[in-house]
């Protein structure tokens, strides 16, 4: 019997299983159905919520100064609860004064003061905050919900089927189940274990030192060895297609949120404004192509799908300007200008004014939440969020992908797409799924950059609210890399399609996007069946396509390239309308010299140097 399984048998004879014969609408995601005129609540789901509670409490109680709130209005529990913090407090002496039990509610004030519980008992209110509050006893609807809300103070809650939806959505981590006395020792049980363990953990460390994510990281790579370092890469192929039911399909969109950033400018292709508003098929931009995404979605399902814009200041206008003729779709845009949300001045590199710095994409995410918008979102029923890499023209919202992060709980998911170094070995490679270590990922994809890795990582995330929630709480979240995922509790990565990863960094790049290997619909990139190989054309367009002027000049139409391998472009070359490239196409025209490739023409394995070889 697997460890799992004894916990779950644990679970049911505690009947936590057993809920009310009324199941709220917020509260059906956490159960089967009915028997018997009585909810059955989903073990699996109530296990998952608890070690998600348990995992919070054990980060926020490796800092020594933190403190504790524990309510409970039923005489019931009080007995269990106070045999749980004399536990603690006479093996850690230093919780004593950060473990408060409470049968009244949390006071408005700071200061000290007195009030008579049902037994005629004088209690004192703690004299700071706390930083977390778990309350055993949601049933009577205590005012504690709307003060830690107000104060910003975490609530840890048992929640039944019967809970209201006001009550339940300021609660940071429920624990569905029935609170039956069997399942409340079994709960104070467990934070007893915890807050131990980590007492533990502390005396291994040396007296006096605390334990931090760094040390928790180093700790748990030199217990897991190399296992620490991989992760798990699911191809896109593997993943369950979505529900059939249009009003599940709703459900799912509902808690999901996009942030796109509008950070990474056009400059290297004489653009001024930033690559979101750069026309890059049919007079249609990524910006364009994402908002019609939505709008799709929330059309096709009713959703509600919002999209958040952070903007750099130089940009914020144009922006804003842009966003104008969206006006009268459904779609909910809130654009937020750098340094208003943020911490961060800059979403350029000193080097190179073009080039988005990977390691500030997440911490741009960071800031905006705790900004106090992920609050918002939590409030919202948001629970996921989709993290744009502002370079790539195809991040959309993919269904398929925030289907499987709901049905596997996923926390942390990064979008990665095989190398093309070793052609159709990775593309076979990448029909299979299996654990990969960090050192075989890049976020670097230029040619030369990728030799020697496996996957490159498109920068584009999929992030749980409640666990960025639960990371932001204790000061714990940096997102400045691939590794971060060692810090949420299920970290996978998904080998996307050619199709979800079309960077926009030059002219060659948008040969590519305007030629005839893609069109798109709803928003969404499509590429061409007739496309044998699996991956794209290499496109080598020389100095004087750099600009997009000069780009748009030099071609009266993009040629067809769906069954061309490689395209290199150097000199005054022009090319005419509706050519056909194949194989490897190679154009150089000498200094001095001007090539104007004919309208029409098959160009096919051919190496062109002057009029004579067309």
């Amino acid at each position: 019997m697997t460890i799992h399984s004894v916990v779950i048998q644990k679970l049911l004879t505690t009947n936590a299983h057993i809920g009310r014969q009324v199941a709220t609408h917020h509260f059906k995601q956490f159960t089967y159905g009915f028997r018997n005129r009585q909810s059955i609540i989903d073990s699996d789901k109530t296990l998952i919520c608890l070690r998600n509670a348990l995992n919070f409490l054990s980060c926020l109680s490796r800092d020594p100064s933190s403190s504790f709130l524990f309510i409970n209005t039923n005489p019931l529990f009080q007995p269990i609860i106070d045999e749980m913090t004399s536990r603690v407090t006479s093996l850690i002496p230093e919780r004593a004064s950060s473990l408060w039990k409470m049968r009244g509610f949390l006071t408005n004030s700071c200061s000290p003061k007195k009030f008579r519980s049902r037994h005629k008992k004088l209690v004192f209110a703690p004299t700071k905050m706390p930083d977390c509050v778990v309350i055993f006893d949601t049933e009577r609807k205590s005012s504690v919900f709307l003060e830690a809300e107000r104060l910003g103070i975490p609530i840890v809650a048992l929640v039944d089927s019967s809970m209201p939806w006001e009550y339940y959505k300021k609660v940071t981590y429920p624990i569905p189940a029935n609170d039956s006395v069997q399942f409340v020792y079994l709960i104070c049980n467990m934070i007893t274990k915890c807050l131990m363990l980590e007492k533990k953990k502390d005396g291994a460390k040396g007296p006096g030192k605390k334990a931090t994510i760094k040390d928790r990281v180093e700790s748990t790579s030199e217990s897991e060895g190399s296992a620490s370092d991989e992760v798990l890469v699911v191809p896109y192929e593997n993943l369950a297609p979505m529900s059939c039911d249009v009003a599940e399909s709703k459900q799912l969109l509902d808690k999901l949120v996009v942030v796109k950033y509008n950070g990474a400018l056009g400059k290297n292709m004489s653009f001024g404004g930033p690559k979101s508003l750069i026309e890059v098929k049919n007079g249609s931009t990524p910006l364009d192509l994402i908002v019609n995404q939505i709008q799709s979605l929330n059309s096709k399902y009713g959703c509600n799908i919002p999209l958040l814009l952070m903007n750099p200041k130089n940009t914020h206008n144009d922006i804003v300007k842009a966003l104008e003729k969206y006006s009268t779709l459904d779609v909910d845009i809130h654009p937020f200008e750098q340094g208003e949300h943020t911490q961060h001045e800059s979403f350029v590199s000193e080097g190179c004014e073009d080039k988005w710095q990977s390691s500030k994409h997440g911490a741009h995410f960071l800031s905006l939440m705790n900004s106090g918008t992920l609050d918002v979102l939590l409030a919202q029923g948001k629970e996921y969020a989709l993290v744009v890499n502002p370079d790539n023209v195809a991040g959309v919202v993919d269904p398929k992908i925030l289907n499987h992060l709901a049905q596997n709980s996923i926390e942390y998911c990064s979008e990665v797409t095989p190398t093309t170094s070793n052609g159709l070995i990775n593309f076979m490679a990448s029909s299979l799924q299996g654990m990969f270590k960090l050192e075989d990922f890049t976020s670097d994809h230029s040619e030369k950059s990728v030799k020697g890795f496996k996957y490159i990582d498109t920068r584009s995330l999929w992030l749980n609210l409640k666990a960025i929630k639960r990371l932001v709480d204790t000061s714990a979240l940096n997102l400045d890399n691939l590794s971060t995922l060692k810090l949420f509790e299920n970290s996978i990565g998904i080998s996307i399609p050619q199709s979800r990863f079309l960077p926009l960094n030059c002219t060659s790049d948008l040969f590519l996007l305007q030629s005839d290997l893609y069109s798109f619909t709803e928003g969404m990139f499509v590429r061409n069946d007739a496309r044998v190989s699996p991956s794209d054309p290499s496109i080598a367009l020389g100095p004087e396509f750099e600009k997009i002027s000069d780009f748009k000049r030099r071609f009266e139409t993009i040629p067809s390239i769906v069954k061309l391998d490689s395209l290199e472009v150097n000199g005054d070359v022009w090319f005419g309308a509706d050519i056909v490239l194949k194989g490897k196409v190679v154009i150089d025209a000498s200094p001095g010299l001007t090539l104007r490739i004919p309208g029409g023409v098959v160009l096919e394995d051919e190496e062109i140097n002057d009029p004579a070889d067309i």
